[in-house]
């Protein structure tokens, strides 16, 4: 009952934000986004101390009960492992006990906490497990996902219903879609083969919570007088943590799945209540040396025969796997290059478009800024890179296409704001509403309005007013601030040209009029960010 109780619980938790990352609509963000909120290294970061004290607590009580059902990495790797044991009956028992990577595990942490406290979290994001899941969800995913919302759109409007509507698919950014890919592979063969290894060699979260477990009062625990030295908990068990010879569990990498308690037919694992003193484990194992008799320990020594012949087998497998595995992760990324090419042509297709006199009207190409655009709330793009984990949360969120990935090595991965297909609208605040960080600090619709998060720049020599014979202001007529003004070119000839002008006291940056700037392929004004925001 209780391991079919942990597999409701995270099924729920799993679909609900992988669904945060495909809301089209933007309503389950209301009520979901704090599915995001509690994960454990975006609560950290985002100092919010309630939550990092809950789950520490949980799992002094529980053990790494956040591990599987609460991270959604975590789960993923479980649905694939437990798909691979559903392709042949005997491959449910495939795992055996092995000790734990100990210098890898707790190197990649010393590592990971030093680049957070230092700066830098773009580089370390791809092992943070929500950031990753977030990453391959947003990426791969997200597009597939609307492509069948804009079919269902297609099918609905031919019947007469508009329960769906169209949105538009694109690929925000390359090297994010071939990063999500090959991570994507490599999760899919650790977990397809191994299990949790990668929960217990290389995730920082599992790492720290691995620590806090040893201590935890209720443990999965083996009954040395039930058990008749079968091995099956052992060969169950997806994080390798059972020694079945000793009797012993290795509670830094048991991730509380239950699995073993299941397994057992003779009722000898159960989930139980524990001093966690250590004389506890030793007097157990004396008891169960003593209780062996000779008959069963040929029958131990005959199936280790058994399993050593079997193991050989598998071993031959398992090497034409690897290389399957590689071939395959291969032609993945080949074919996510292919895609993207293709892709990429028919975005461009779409987006040619033809004036009045059926003039081809070229799309716009995103300018190069001084500085970086960050969302309001951010701060300063020093707080903002030093918080935010990637987890492409905002990107997916925005509705105004504004937010896309980093492809520089500084902020890799990293939401970043540009104008070529919207403008930050000041009464949307849906980042700032998501965002599990820290990163991008809540603010009011009043507040955001206020917030100057860049400087509008005019290029006249792309500007089509500054021509004597023709008359624009478009910039002027669309700006939410009132800082652009339309004044005379030569102040004194009240006939000349009327050209556009920035206040720069009143701009806030949120790029109506690089959007709206029918110069192309590059607007003739563009908006640089400020290093530190301020409120005007």
């Amino acid at each position: 009952m209780l391991r079919k109780i942990r597999i409701a619980v995270a099924t729920l938790f799993f679909i609900g934000i992988t669904l945060l990352f495909l809301d089209i609509s933007g309503v389950l963000h209301t009520y979901l986004s704090w599915m995001a909120k509690i994960q454990f290294i975006p609560a950290a970061l985002a100092l919010n101390l309630v939550i990092v004290i809950g789950l520490v607590v949980l799992t002094l009580v529980f053990g790494r009960v956040y591990c599987s059902v609460i991270c959604p990495l975590g789960i993923m790797q479980d649905f694939i492992s437990w798909c691979n044991g559903k392709t042949a009956k005997k491959k449910l028992y495939r795992f055996k006990y092995h000790k734990a990577y100990s210098i890898l595990r707790y190197a990649v942490l010393v590592v990971f906490v030093a680049v957070l406290v230092f700066g830098g979290a773009a580089i370390i994001s791809i092992i943070e497990p929500y950031s990753s899941f977030g990453m391959m969800v947003s990426t791969i995913l997200a597009p597939i996902y609307a492509l069948c919302n804009n079919l269902l759109a297609l099918i609905s409007e031919r019947v007469g219903s508009y329960a769906f509507y169209t949105h538009e698919v694109w690929l925000k950014s390359v090297p994010a879609l071939v990063v999500s890919l090959v991570f994507f592979a490599i999760i899919f063969v650790c977990a397809w083969k191994g299990g949790r290894i990668y929960c217990n060699s290389i995730c920082p979260v599992g790492t720290i919570l691995g620590v806090l477990s040893r201590f935890s009062l209720f443990k999965v625990e083996i009954d040395t007088e039930k058990c008749r030295n079968c091995g099956l908990c052992g060969k169950r068990c997806k994080s390798s943590c059972i020694d079945t010879k000793e009797h012993k569990i290795d509670y830094s990498r048991c991730v509380v799945c239950l699995d073993c308690i299941d397994t057992c037919k003779d009722g000898a694992v159960s989930f139980v209540f524990r001093c966690g003193s250590k004389t506890c484990g030793k007097k157990a194992a004396k008891e169960a040396k003593a209780t062996e008799t000779k008959v069963e320990a040929k029958a131990v020594k005959a199936e280790a025969t058994v399993v050593k012949a079997e193991a050989s087998s598998e071993a031959t497998k398992e090497q034409d796997a690897s290389r399957r595995a590689f071939i395959n992760a291969t032609a993945i990324v080949a074919a996510g290059a292919a895609l993207h090419k293709l892709v990429g042509k028919t975005a461009v297709a779409q987006e040619m478009k033809t004036d009045g006199g059926l003039a081809e009207v070229l799309p716009k190409q995103e300018p190069e800024r001084e500085t970086v655009l960050r969302p309001a709330g951010a701060q300063s793009v020093r707080n903002f890179e030093n918080k935010c984990v990637s987890c492409q949360l905002c990107v997916s969120a925005c509705p105004n296409g504004v937010l896309r990935p980093s492809s520089g090595l500084k902020d890799f991965m990293q939401p970043y704001m540009s104008y070529e297909r919207g403008y930050c609208r000041p009464e949307c605040t849906r980042c700032s509403d998501v965002c599990p960080a820290g990163a991008i600090l809540p603010v009011s619709i009043e507040e955001k309005s206020s917030i100057q998060i860049g400087i509008a720049q005019v290029d006249y020599s792309l500007c089509i007013a500054h021509e004597e014979t023709d008359k624009c202001g478009n910039c002027a007529r669309h700006c939410p601030s009132g800082a652009i003004k339309m004044v005379h070119k030569v102040a004194d000839d009240k006939d000349s040209i009327m050209i556009p002008v920035v206040n720069t006291e009143r701009c806030i940056g949120c790029g109506a009029c690089e959007h709206l700037c029918p110069a192309r392929p590059i607007s003739a004004i563009k908006v640089n960010g400020c290093r530190e925001h301020r409120t005007i």
